[in-house]
């Protein structure tokens, strides 16, 4: 695994109940208020798909290709990080399900593993620490770190048992879990449902990951009383 000569500190940040939950947007505000405060960050997308990259998928489907300064076809989050922040993203800041396993199965050509069986824990997370550590580089003081994906998805689950590993590597004091969840508002009731927050909670916490910081999505303000369930 890569070595930082400095310690990063690293913001992972999740979504729950839906997709298109707001992750991205929720991230790239972040990562402004905290240039804002003069910090050096960094961000990070993680997309829990097989495809190698989302340059030759559908784009009614994936949304826009975003393509960063090296030529890279990116997730179109990295559009809103490049928008929001002065950070230039490169083929590092992104990276999906499909690159992990394409070097893991590379690596075991190459006999790397020296025979052993290749399984997704511990070959496929470390393969994701890796990435995300070689990813973040050198000087940086903040690295914001998105898993792509909603909480419950098959998909995501070796990226969460990854950044679940990293965070216990890297120390608490280290390392936030920022999750991004919805808070529906029944018009019909005129009540705001928290139920589907407290399950997504749930299912985190059933991971190994508990939330530091929760970010709801809703259509009203939330009560105090709410607030603290």
């Amino acid at each position: 695994m890569a070595r930082r000569d400095k310690q990063t500190k690293f913001i992972f940040v999740t979504g729950g109940v839906v997709s298109s939950i707001g992750k991205g947007l929720t991230a790239a505000s972040l990562a402004a208020l905290l240039e804002a405060r003069g910090l050096r960050v960094t961000m990070l997308k993680l997309d829990p798909y097989l495809n190698v990259d989302p340059g030759t998928m559908n784009p009614t489907q994936h949304g826009e290709v975003f393509v960063t300064d090296d030529g890279t076809e990116t997730d179109l989050d990295l559009g809103h990080y490049e928008r929001f922040t002065s950070i230039q993203m490169n083929r590092h800041n992104n990276f999906t399900t499909g690159r992990i396993y394409n070097a893991v199965i590379q690596k075991e050509r190459r006999g790397e593993y020296l025979g052993a069986t290749i399984q997704v824990i511990p070959h496929v997370t470390d393969e994701i620490k890796d990435h995300i550590l070689r990813g973040v580089g050198p000087h940086v003081d903040i690295a914001i770190v998105e898993v792509g994906g909603t909480v419950g998805d098959i998909e995501s689950l070796p990226f969460l048992e990854a950044i679940r590993q990293l965070r216990l590597e890297l120390g608490h004091q280290n390392a936030l879990n920022l999750h991004v969840t919805l808070v529906p508002y029944i018009r019909a009731a005129g009540e705001l449902k928290t139920k589907p927050t407290q399950h997504s909670v749930r299912e985190l916490q059933n991971i190994g990951i508990t939330p530091d910081m929760i970010v709801c999505r809703t259509e009203q303000p939330i009560p105090v009383e709410m607030k603290k369930k």
